[in-house]
């Protein structure tokens, strides 16, 4: 699915978000997701190859992700909105922010001139509601509007676990990157002692498709649809973000925790396997 400008395409369905603002079932949009994936694996394959040895390989995919992360940046960047963005078969960037926009943090793609995006985080107009980080922003009129037209897979708005995992990872790598950032630790903090108490259903513990932003209910509720619907990292994000085992290749144990001063008295994390070791 590459493009001749060396992006790949994808419908919005085929990268686990139907029903987007931003996305159709038919058309080749260009989105942050496919090509953050692609962008990431090649970064994956330098890593491994170097690891095991064979530094022409790793120069080859390393060469590969640094022109993928040049492409996102030059045509996946909307300057005036100061957000990453699907962009569409005739050349133009949609007029939405949505979740997706965060996904390139995830591999280290954005620069400092890019971290403005993270502001929408605090937005209420962006992407903060009550019950959590919504998949597109607020203030857009299409925000929330197709269920109405029958919709079934929503990421028009509704708050997604699997979203939700992905910008918390890319916040973390926000956060551990060099130099100041317009968000800090008390963002990721926050969000994530949002997303668990969203890990409830009439009060039993319970993690479905996707919810309400503002009432937290689970929407699409049927049995057995949304019921064992677990496609989020929340305990990635409780390990290599809040606590801060973060992973490395070497044996260098790094520990980095994402708790703001004044938070947390303590916290353990007991009998986690790390490269063949048992750590406390």
């Amino acid at each position: 699915h590459m493009t001749s400008s060396g992006l790949f395409w994808s419908y919005d369905v085929r990268d686990a978000m139907e029903e987007s603002i931003s996305g159709s079932r038919t058309e080749q949009n260009r989105r942050p997701t496919k090509n953050s994936y692609m962008a990431g694996n090649a970064k994956a394959l330098a890593a491994i190859a170097t690891l095991a040895g064979r530094a022409n390989v790793a120069a080859e995919y390393q060469g590969v992700y640094e022109t993928m992360r040049q492409l996102i940046i030059d045509r996946l960047w909307d300057p005036g909105a100061r957000f990453f963005k699907v962009l569409h078969e005739n050349n133009q960037l949609d007029d939405a922010r949505e979740a997706i926009g965060y996904i390139p943090w995830m591999f280290g793609i954005p620069g400092p001139e890019h971290e403005e995006a993270w502001l929408q985080i605090r937005d209420p107009e962006g992407f903060l509601a009550p019950k959590g980080l919504t998949t597109a922003e607020r203030r857009h009129p299409e925000f929330r509007s197709h269920v109405p037209n029958g919709g079934t897979c929503e990421w028009d708005g509704a708050v997604w676990p699997f979203a939700t995992s992905q910008t918390l990872n890319a916040l973390a790598n926000l956060l551990r990157s060099p130099g100041d950032h317009p968000v800090d630790k008390s963002d990721y903090f926050q969000q994530l002692l949002t997303y668990a108490t969203s890990h409830v259903r009439e009060g039993i513990p319970h993690i479905g498709e996707y919810h309400d932003e503002v009432t937290g209910r689970w929407l699409r509720d049927e049995y057995p649809r949304s019921w064992f619907y677990n496609h989020s990292t929340y305990v990635d994000l409780v390990i290599n973000g809040l606590v801060g085992l973060v992973p490395r290749g070497d044996d260098i144990v790094e520990i980095d925790p994402l708790v703001p001063e004044d938070t947390l008295d303590w916290f353990a994390l007991d009998k986690v396997l790390y490269h063949n070791k048992l750590l406390t």
